[in-house]
């Protein structure tokens, strides 16, 4: 039991020291990319590892405790108001455009379906006659249907995406 509690200390020791190397990447429009990985340009920032408190993170309720907030440092780079609603205003016309075109794909992925409901796979056997291949048309079929379950899922997703956007 004792080593349970000494492999517990060094563990709880060693996780304050966990720190990631972030790279800062300024490109030739002037956009800031931050990333763990370095890259060709990239700066390495030197940044302090966070303040921990004593008592494991948490009150004595065992709820998380609450994290100062912390002021941002005077040089973060910053965007003035119009360049972000710019930006904000182009990613709603990108999402607004992939919707479009995944509702454009859904109405597609429905008229094949229904085209391919209306076209049995057929086969000729020996004897001349015609036969249906329910195993290749089932397949069709569920094919068919994962494309408009796809769609629809994607139609889902955008619109929750434009909703989420001020």
């Amino acid at each position: 039991m004792n080593n349970h509690i000494l492999l517990l200390a060094a563990g709880l020791a060693l996780s304050g020291l966990a720190h990631a190397e972030i790279y800062k990447h300024v490109d030739a429009d002037g956009r800031v990319t931050y990333s763990n990985v370095p890259s060709k340009g990239a700066v390495k920032l030197n940044l302090e590892p966070p303040v921990q408190s004593g008592g494991g993170g948490s009150s004595s309720g065992g709820a998380p405790a609450q994290k100062a907030k912390v002021p941002t440092p005077a040089n973060f780079p910053r965007v003035d108001q119009n360049t972000q609603r710019a930006r904000d205003d182009k990613r709603r016309q990108i999402l607004e455009e992939e919707l479009a075109a995944e509702r454009k794909a859904l109405d597609e992925a429905r008229k094949n379906y229904a085209e391919g409901e209306s076209t049995p796979e057929i086969y000729k056997g020996k004897d001349g006659k015609t036969y249906r291949n329910m195993a290749k048309f089932d397949e069709k079929m569920k094919q068919l249907s994962e494309q408009v379950e796809l769609h629809q899922q994607n139609i889902q997703l955008l619109e929750k995406e434009l909703g989420n956007l001020k």
